[in-house]
C-alpha cells in the first residue's frame, strides 16, 4: 500500500465544514470596501527576491528568516509572497496606476513565511489588506481606520478589539530618533536579549516592540518618538486624533508602535485583543509614503493596513459570532426510478433557474426511497423533493419538510418555488 502523502506542515486544508465560515467573512469584506469604492487589485503570488528585500528590508525577520526563496530554472530569486503591499505597489508602479493619481485598492489572498506554525498563524495564512495612493493628508489615514473599524462592527466584535495608534514621524526624524534611542539603548546593554541586542545593530527601532519582560522595563523608561517627531507629522498626528474623535472611534496612543516592517512612516495603528491570547494583533497598518519610490516609481503618499484572515476567523470562533454552515443544500431532489431521473433533473434545473440563491441537490446513484432520504438529511437539507412516476405523470412534486413537523403535501410544479420559499423562511 503507498504511503500517504500529508500536507505541509503550517500549510493547512481548509474542509467542507470550515470553509462556511470564511465565506461569511469574505463576503463582509467584500461588501464594506464595495461601500467605500475600493476596486480590488489580484497580484501574483511568486514576485522577483529584490521586490522583498528593498520593500522590507534586509536587516526585518521576514527577509532574513521567514521568506520562501528559490532559483527558478532561470537562474533568478524568485520568493512566495510574504505580504500584499509590495506587491501592490510594484503592480502600481508597472501599470501607471498611481503617479499623479488617486487610487482605492483591495486585495485578499495566501502569503507565505516560514514561521513556527501555531493557532492563528501559519506558514500560509491568508491576508485581506487595503491600499491607497496619491492622498497625503490624514483624513485618507482615518478613511482606512474607520473602514477597519466597520468590519468589527458588521461582525460583532467592536468590544474586543481596541484601537492603538502612533507617529513614526518623517523619514528624517526617525533617523535621528534612531540615533537617540541606541545611545539610551547603548547603556543597558547587559539588560538586553540576545535578539534585541541583534536588532539594536541592525533596527533599533523593534527593540521597542520586544516582549522580552526585561527589555520592557528598559524600554519604559527610552525618549518617545512622540517627543522627536518633526512639526509637520506632528500637525498630521493630531488632526488623525481630532478626526477619529469626531467620529466616535476610541484609541490609545502608544509611543511604543513601530511596525515590523521598514517602509511605515507617520502613522501607525494596530487593531488589537485580548481575546486569543499572545496572539493579540487582529489587524495593523500605516502610512508608507517612501515605498513608491523606494520601488522605482515617482514619489506618491500611500496608507493602508492588512488583516490575517485566519486570526480574523480564530477570534470570531472564539467569541462565538460564527457558525460552520454544515448544509451542502437547502433543498434536496429524490427520483423514485430510473424512469424519473430527467424529470427530476429538469425539476431541479427549473428552481435554479428561477431561485438562483438556493441550494439544491439532485440525488445522484440510485438507492430505494429510506436511502435517498437519508441522505437529504446527512447533506443537512431542510425539505425534500420526491419525484416517483405518479408525480411525473401529473406534472406534479410532493414536498417534505425535514426539519419541522410540517406535512408532506403534493404540488404543481408551477406552484413550487411558492411552497418552497414558505419553507425556507420559517
Amino acid at each position: 500500500m503507498a504511503k500517504t502523502i500529508q500536507a505541509i506542515r503550517g500549510m493547512n486544508d481548509c474542509l467542507p465544514t470550515e470553509s462556511g465560515k470564511w465565506q461569511q467573512v469574505e463576503a463582509t469584506i467584500r461588501q464594506v470596501v464595495a461601500s467605500y469604492g475600493y476596486q480590488e487589485i489580484r497580484t501574483p503570488i511568486v514576485e522577483s527576491t529584490d521586490l522583498f528585500k528593498r520593500s522590507i528590508g534586509e536587516v526585518t525577520d521576514i527577509v532574513e528568516k521567514e521568506m520562501y526563496t528559490f532559483e527558478d530554472r532561470n537562474g533568478d530569486s524568485l520568493t512566495l509572497r510574504p505580504e500584499g503591499t509590495a506587491s501592490a505597489v510594484r503592480a502600481g508602479n508597472e501599470h501607471g496606476l498611481i503617479y499623479n493619481q488617486q487610487q482605492r485598492l483591495w486585495y485578499m489572498g495566501p502569503m507565505f513565511r516560514h514561521e513556527r506554525p501555531q493557532k492563528g498563524r501559519y506558514r500560509q495564512f491568508h491576508q485581506f489588506g487595503v491600499e491607497t495612493y496619491g492622498l497625503d493628508g490624514p483624513d485618507i489615514d482615518a478613511e482606512v481606520i474607520l473602514l477597519s473599524a466597520r468590519l468589527w462592527k458588521l461582525f460583532g466584535i467592536e468590544s474586543a478589539v481596541s484601537l492603538q495608534i502612533n507617529s513614526l514621524g518623517s523619514n528624517e526624524a526617525r533617523q535621528a530618533y534612531k540615533e537617540t534611542l541606541t545611545a539610551y539603548l547603548s547603556e543597558h546593554k547587559s539588560q538586553l536579549d540576545e535578539d534585541s541586542l541583534r536588532r539594536l545593530e541592525s533596527n533599533p527601532l523593534r527593540v521597542l516592540d520586544s516582549k522580552h519582560p526585561q527589555v520592557q522595563e528598559v524600554v519604559a523608561n527610552a525618549p518617545s518618538l512622540l517627543d522627536h517627531l518633526d512639526e509637520e507629522s506632528d500637525t498630521h498626528f493630531k488632526k488623525l486624533c481630532e478626526l477619529l474623535d469626531a467620529a466616535g472611534i476610541p484609541y490609545q496612543v502608544n509611543p511604543k508602535l513601530v511596525r515590523g516592517l521598514d517602509y511605515y512612516n507617520r502613522t501607525v495603528f494596530e487593531w488589537v485583543t485580548d481575546s486569543l491570547g499572545a496572539q493579540g494583533t487582529v489587524c495593523a497598518g500605516g502610512r508608507y509614503d517612501g515605498l513608491v519610490e523606494q520601488l522605482g516609481g515617482k514619489a506618491a503618499p500611500a496608507v493602508g493596513f492588512a488583516l490575517g484572515l485566519e486570526r480574523l476567523v480564530l477570534l470570531l470562533e472564539t467569541l462565538e459570532k460564527i457558525n460552520s454552515t454544515d448544509a451542502a443544500a437547502e433543498i434536496y431532489v429524490t427520483a423514485m426510478g430510473d424512469d424519473t431521473l430527467a424529470y427530476a433533473s429538469q425539476v431541479a434545473e427549473a428552481l435554479r433557474d428561477q431561485q438562483p440563491d438556493w441550494r439544491i441537490m439532485l440525488h445522484c446513484g440510485g438507492g430505494n426511497f429510506k436511502k435517498q432520504l437519508k441522505r437529504a438529511d446527512k447533506v443537512g437539507a431542510v425539505v425534500a423533493l420526491l419525484i416517483g412516476s405518479e408525480e411525473m405523470a401529473a406534472g406534479q412534486v410532493s414536498v417534505k419538510p425535514l426539519r419541522n413537523n410540517g406535512e408532506q403535501v403534493t404540488v404543481a410544479v408551477s406552484e413550487l418555488p411558492h411552497v418552497l420559499a414558505g419553507i425556507l423562511a420559517g
